[in-house]
């Protein structure tokens, strides 16, 4: 006969050996399996209407709801993450354009993300937001 404190290690065992077995959890958006080449922090600010349709820099038409931005010094078509520090939001954007001015560097804004951007990381109301940026590819743009 069995013991029922011998079945309830047994059923315990078994439960334990599924647990073990289960495949992980899928990555959260925002892609976070990718290797990360280099990370830089500081403000993100946004551009839209104004610009949308215009060309930017690398030749490219501005559409202000891509994921798409614009970085000082990231060759064009580089995928940078940027991660919104305040909610943990996170978006894929390319970058494709030149910015931001001097002037907004200066206050320390590091990216110019299109509006679509911002609106996916939470900041419209805002305005701008401390954010992590994560390079996940470089691209081959000047």
């Amino acid at each position: 006969m069995t013991s029922p404190g011998r079945i309830a290690i047994v059923v315990l065992a078994a439960c334990l050996s599924a647990c073990a077995t289960r495949s992980p959890a899928p990555a959260p958006s925002g892609g976070s399996t990718a290797t990360i080449l280099t990370t830089q922090e500081g403000l993100a600010s946004y551009y839209g209407r104004r610009f949308h349709g215009k060309t930017t820099a690398s030749g490219v038409r501005f559409d202000m709801n891509a994921m798409v931005a614009a970085h000082p010094s990231y060759p064009f078509g580089t995928v940078v993450r940027v991660r919104n520090l305040k909610n943990g939001r996170a978006v894929r954007v390319k970058i494709l354009d030149r910015g931001p001015t001097r002037r907004y560097q200066a206050d320390g804004v590091i990216i110019d993300l299109s509006r679509g951007a911002a609106e996916r990381l939470g900041f419209i109301r805002d305005g701008r937001a401390r954010v992590r940026l994560e390079v996940l590819s470089l691209g081959e743009g000047r």
